[in-house]
């Protein structure tokens, strides 16, 4: 059985909250276990909280979900390509399979909201990680 961390970010909740049940109810579908959930402010600072689950015994995969949605600047682009970049050092760093459920950059609230699978794309990545890699040599 596959033991989680997840992490939702707060921003855009009308969004967010349905990702984030949505990978708890995959994560159930597959019979996983989230042994950790952490909330944090917006996608920007997920990268902190999923290295801190990553770093659990216990924890096979972190999954992260967030929402990161077009405002009159470039603004969500580079918060987008900065928490991605962030993300992938993780896993790497880590040796844990760490998935990045983060819908935008480029898209209105209601595209997000039409995307909410994205929480479970995310969980359903990290199970399958987790189960082809196996645990980490150390």
């Amino acid at each position: 059985m596959v033991t989680l961390g997840l992490v939702v970010a707060r921003f855009n909740d009308s969004v967010t909250e349905p990702m984030a049940e949505a990978a708890r109810e995959a994560a159930a579908e597959r019979d996983a276990v989230i042994g950790d959930e952490i909330a944090v402010p917006g996608a920007y600072d997920s990268p902190l909280a999923a290295d801190r689950l990553a770093r659990r015994e216990g924890i096979d995969a972190v999954a992260v979900v967030g929402a990161i949605v077009t405002g009159d600047t470039d603004h969500d682009r580079v918060i987008a390509e900065a928490t991605a970049a962030a993300v992938t050092d993780v896993s790497l760093d880590r040796d844990t399979p760490v998935t990045f459920g983060v819908s935008g950059p480029g898209m209105s609230g209601a595209e997000a909201r039409e995307r909410v699978e994205k929480g479970a794309d995310a969980v359903h990545a990290a199970i399958d990680l987790a189960e082809e890699l196996g645990p980490a040599d150390t």
